[in-house]
């Protein structure tokens, strides 16, 4: 029996995971992927919202501005990229300054710090590279940018350091109301490969959220899978923009944005269309066309033929627009982490904070006197001076060869992403955890080695190295036989 099961392993799961790990008990991760950090976790803006923007009173507002608070401090005790940039809204005429204003109140409203209106000299102080079109932005200091993938392996790393069980390619069938032996309320979690009794569960499931409390629950919910399409652009452009920079809002949310990575690239996007299909993160040209035409509004020449990839990600929206967070009133131990759509990143540990503590009021739950709150991130031999880097080759000479040239990533780091807790399987999960394959080539060089890797440490053939586990063969026949 564990005490509580918890259903996805995008950001916040794992951010559910890693707070509540602060508590004694027996909980469980199940994810429908081969890995954590798979869905919408895994394709979004990278941006740590400032929290102007958000409704004022909703659950978006506040988990914003509380999630954005708690990154420094967890980017530190948990060793992810994390970087305070600020952000700035785009006036693009004179009539939209009243917006701006608007926002700014709003923001004050929230409790978001240090908003300011600034006009069009100050903001080419701020950034150089902004085009001719906009007169006035807002600028809000305290957003931030971080590896959205960085942060997640973070929290489930840390938090199955400390007990807390993952089951991957383990998806959810139903949930069933029952008893346990002392007649106390618990669920029955059927999957595909048998089922499991848990006190609570929390549904954490991203566009899938909504199928998980509509089993459960006659309040119905219904998550619309919002897709948005992304540009990533060659670290050469790094330095091109400082702040993420949005343009004032319309009806589906903040347009389009133009923002440093914390890894030296630069983004644009999202669009937003509304669709169907959960699974449908397709990219299409003319979202790309949608993309280039709002975003040289506000940039006159952003270096668009630098693209070195693009991508689409899917957000879960609800039709009430705000997180649907908490305990279900007809359905006592299921607890929802539903609609978690932008900030979602943002709140997500605030969310993970909130959620762990409301189980362990539930439950009962006491500390974990063995509770280690820090984890040390991966090497990056990039950063290292070079009398270290030279002592880590010694030391371990595989960090001396390069196997990912574009990110100058090496054996060693691959190895470690492998052996490390939780450790990656598929192409997708190297490329997650130390940027292997995320170049300008994107992995066309690097690819057969990282499988070979792979392949050697899993003790499998290299055939059944998929790109992202499932049915995403990379070799899917041989033109003759192996020798």
């Amino acid at each position: 029996m564990y005490d509580v099961v918890i259903i996805g392993a995008g950001i916040t799961g794992c951010s559910v995971a890693r707070f509540l790990s602060r508590y004694s008990g027996r909980f469980c991760v199940m994810e429908r992927s081969e890995d954590v950090c798979t869905g919408t976790s895994k394709a979004n803006s990278a941006i740590i919202h400032a929290g102007f923007d958000a409704a004022h009173g909703s659950l978006m507002a506040k988990y914003n501005l509380i999630g954005n608070r708690m990154y420094p401090e967890l980017a530190k005790e948990l060793d992810f990229d994390y970087r305070n940039n600020g952000s700035l809204v785009l006036a693009l005429d004179e009539d939209d300054i009243p917006k701006l204003e608007a926002l700014k109140e709003n923001g004050e409203k929230n409790g978001v710090e240090g908003l300011e209106i600034i006009g069009r000299e100050r903001l080419k102080e701020l950034e150089p590279s902004v085009g001719h079109v906009p007169v006035a932005a807002l600028y809000a200091p305290t957003a931030g940018i971080v590896c959205p993938f960085g942060a997640t392996v973070a929290f489930a790393e840390n938090a199955f350091t400390n007990g807390v069980e993952f089951r991957f390619n383990t998806e959810v069938k139903a949930l069933i109301p029952a008893k346990d032996e002392e007649g106390k309320n618990c669920w029955v979690v059927q999957t595909a490969d048998g089922s499991v009794r848990t006190r609570a569960v929390v549904n954490a499931a991203g566009v899938y959220a909504d199928i998980l409390h509509n089993m459960v629950s006659a309040n119905k919910i219904r998550i619309i899978p919002r897709k948005g399409d992304y540009l990533l652009l060659d670290r050469r452009t790094g330095g091109y923009v400082q702040h993420t920079v949005f343009q004032v809002p319309g009806k589906f949310g903040k347009g389009v944005l133009v923002s440093p990575t914390v890894h030296g690239n630069t983004i644009v996007g999202p669009t937003a269309e509304d669709i169907d299909d959960k699974e449908g993160n397709d990219t299409t040209s003319e979202g790309f066309d949608d993309l280039m035409e709002k975003a040289g509004l506000a940039f006159d020449d952003l270096p668009l033929r630098d693209v070195i990839t693009s991508f689409a990600g899917l957000r879960a929206h609800e039709a009430r627009h705000d997180f649907i967070l908490g305990e279900v009133e007809d359905a006592p131990g299921f607890f929802d982490c539903a609609g978690i759509e932008s900030p979602g990143l943002t709140a997500a540990p605030a969310i993970g904070k909130e959620i762990s503590d409301e189980l362990m009021k539930s439950l009962g739950l006491k500390e974990n006197p063995d509770f280690v709150g820090t984890r040390k991130g991966f090497i990056d031999a990039k950063r290292l001076p070079l009398d270290e880097l030279a002592e880590l080759i010694r030391k371990r000479p595989e960090y001396g060869r390069i196997v990912c040239r574009c990110e100058q990533v090496s054996e060693g780091a691959i190895l470690d992403a492998i052996r490390r807790p939780l450790g990656a399987r598929s192409l997708d999960g190297v490329k997650r955890r130390v940027r292997a394959g995320m170049g300008r080539c994107q992995s066309g060089f690097c690819s057969p080695r990282i499988m070979d890797i792979l392949a050697e440490e899993w003790g499998v053939d290299v055939a059944d190295i998929t790109k992202s586990g499932g049915h995403s063969e990379v070799i899917v026949g041989l033109v003759k036989d192996r020798i």
